[in-house]
């Protein structure tokens, strides 16, 4: 099976992890939680606390089948770390697998390489994204190649549903 990075930081949307993380478990695939350093501590918005398995310096994307970047805070303050930006940069030019939910794409507009690509994502986030040349679309799950990206936690089944049949698909 896969083995996925998941990237994630203080204030990520609870369940935007949690439920995706679940899905991927249950199908067999391994998940490795990269954070700044290995074995930190990350408190969800709503109080799910997360381990870190990895720290971001620890790691390579060419150790990982796919990258899954939950929503909430997270992915703001992700962006902001060059590290961070350059680890899904990897993965966008790869085309390797990238799965997305709510404010996650905004970890894109960070790379510049959301020109042309179809997504969608938080309400606030679709405008930014659209600025920076992708095409927006608002609907529960955006496939475009083996980029999936979601609205927000209502959109979870779709999101979970979509992320593991593109996996079927590159296994």
């Amino acid at each position: 099976m896969s083995k996925i990075a998941v990237i994630v930081t203080n204030d990520v949307e609870d369940v935007e992890y949690t439920s995706p993380v679940e899905a991927l478990k249950n199908a067999g695939h391994e998940v490795v939680t990269i954070e700044n350093q290995t074995g930190s501590q990350i408190t969800g918005k709503h109080g799910v606390a997360i381990t870190a398995d990895k720290g971001i310096a620890d790691v390579s994307p060419d150790e990982f089948d796919g990258l899954l970047i939950p929503g909430g805070f997270s992915p703001d303050q992700l962006r902001a770390d060059e590290r961070f930006v350059d680890f899904v940069k990897a993965f966008l030019l790869s085309d390797k697998p990238v799965f997305a939910i709510c404010h996650g794409p905004q970890l894109f507009i960070q790379t510049g390489l959301t020109k042309g690509r179809t997504m969608t994502a938080y309400t606030t986030v679709r405008p930014d994204l659209y600025y920076a040349g992708a095409v927006v679309k608002d609907q529960p799950v955006v496939v475009d190649q083996n980029l999936v990206t979601s609205r927000t936690p209502d959109d979870l089944d779709a999101f979970n549903s979509s992320m593991l049949e593109t996996l079927k698909k590159n296994a």
